[in-house]
């Protein structure tokens, strides 16, 4: 077993992870920035090391320091959690070349995933549906450029092939701007990932957003957790996810989880990994795998019981997987809000104090959260304080506990989206399941 694992985050997950490590009896280092002394998993940590000042380009972006830290704690394995390192090669890269183990996939893998036209072409060879598209970069050639969106047929999206979150996407309805669009969208790849390679797609108009659950060992043992639905988003980022999907057939999730199981061993995949997919008219397309823990995790660990944190620490300590596909049983069903320190009707971040905090209890419910009574929201990071958790037999009944622990949570002096996500839950299109991922920002206004 590892024996020490320093948390390369902030955050929740971060004390998501300590607390996992806990239970397997490993000690932990927290790196921290200046601004982030006073995090709990900070506090709670069997060491601790400042890495930097506030800007995450100068501690949790910092790669040399970030070793350093590893190096002088005597640390084992890094564990890179979400957003930050978690998907940079490069970072897991120099962790391993530096005698650490990284807590995730290996670098050729994060690299092969990461680049969406490799990514695809191997989904491709694993059987994974994806969307109709240009199957590589775009050329220079402008008229099978032309040809090919003809062929696939309008309105098409050009994406950058090392874009993610939402970034570096054009939705183009009509030829007479297509050739300026990919030539805009390739300027901004070029400056937001020193990667101008684009490709194209067909856009679905109006589909849904369901990604799979995937673990995997280093022994070529592969399975799936089920599905889980995140359409509820804003400017595409996740507000509300559940699991299992609402629609989505026992039959059609054994299909799709088992291509994608098999695209795991293909690629020698190790680790937690996510398949993400639009869903419209009953067909499955793949966008992109995440190469690390989501945000979301929780509500497959609430449906399946697989603690997912703890199975990426032991699958990186060089065990099998302890689980097999028949053992994977979805019980009831979990949804998650995520909580953000912003106004719920203008979105403006709300840094500051936090007077007073009161989670939510009751059967069925999770906080996963790292903040309390006196902490100070810092200025510097994304917004989200918190995930809300719940879980019941069905899915009215999630819908239920969800609504009574939103208005059971109580967080003073700042401004959260608390009151957004109580309007989503009571929502008559949400209640009845299924809403696309432009519903929101239709229901909002947007």
């Amino acid at each position: 077993m590892i024996e020490k694992i320093l948390i390369a985050n902030r955050g929740e997950i971060a004390l998501r992870i300590l607390r996992a490590c806990r239970e397997l009896g490993i000690k932990t280092v927290a790196v921290h920035s200046e601004a982030d002394r006073d995090l709990k998993h900070v506090l709670l940590a069997d060491e601790t090391v400042c890495i930097g000042p506030a800007p995450s380009r100068d501690s949790y972006l910092n790669i040399p320091a970030i070793i350093s830290a590893a190096e002088v704690t005597d640390t084992v394995a890094i564990h890179p959690g979400y957003g930050f390192l978690s998907e940079n090669a490069d970072f897991a890269e120099r962790v391993e070349h530096s005698g650490f183990i990284f807590i995730g996939p290996r670098p050729e893998t994060i690299r092969l995933m990461g680049d969406k036209v490799s990514a695809i072409r191997s989904m491709k060879e694993a059987g994974v549906p994806c969307v109709p598209g240009s199957d590589g970069p775009i050329d220079d050639n402008k008229k099978r450029t032309l040809e090919i969106a003809r062929q696939i047929g309008y309105p098409v999206i050009i994406k950058a092939s090392g874009g993610g979150g939402g970034r570096g996407m054009r939705v183009v309805h009509s030829e007479a701007t297509l050739l300026n669009s990919i030539a805009l969208t390739k300027a901004e790849a070029a400056a937001a990932f020193g990667n101008d390679a684009v490709y194209m797609e067909k856009y679905l108009e109006n589909p849904r957003h369901i990604e799979f659950q995937l673990l995997a060992d280093q022994y070529g043992n592969a399975i799936h957790l089920g599905e889980r639905d995140c359409s509820m988003q804003r400017r595409h980022q996740k507000v509300v996810e559940e699991s299992p999907a609402p629609g989505i057939t026992p039959e059609q999730r054994s299909e799709i989880g088992e291509r994608c199981a098999e695209a795991c061993r293909r690629v020698g995949y190790r680790g937690a990994g996510t398949f993400e997919f639009l869903y419209e008219n009953g067909e499955f397309y793949f966008i992109e795998v995440n190469t690390r823990v989501q945000v979301e995790h929780p509500v497959t660990e609430m449906v399946t019981g697989v603690d997912i944190v703890k199975e990426q620490i032991l699958v990186a300590a060089g065990e099998r997987l302890r689980y097999r596909q028949e053992d994977i049983e979805l019980r009831g069903h979990a949804i998650e809000c995520r909580l953000n320190a912003e106004h719920s009707e203008t979105f403006v971040p709300s840094p500051g104090r936090i007077d007073e905090f009161h989670a939510p209890g009751g059967p069925g419910v999770r906080m996963e959260t790292h903040i309390y009574s006196g902490y100070v929201v810092p200025p510097y990071y994304d917004s989200m304080i918190g995930k809300l958790i719940t879980h019941g037999e069905d899915r009215r009944s999630a819908i239920a506990r969800m609504c009574n622990a939103l208005r059971e949570t109580v967080i003073d002096g700042i401004n959260t989206n608390i009151q957004l996500q109580r309007r989503i839950l009571t929502d008559a299109a949400f209640q009845a399941g299924g809403v696309n991922i432009h519903y929101l920002e239709k229901k909002l206004g947007m």
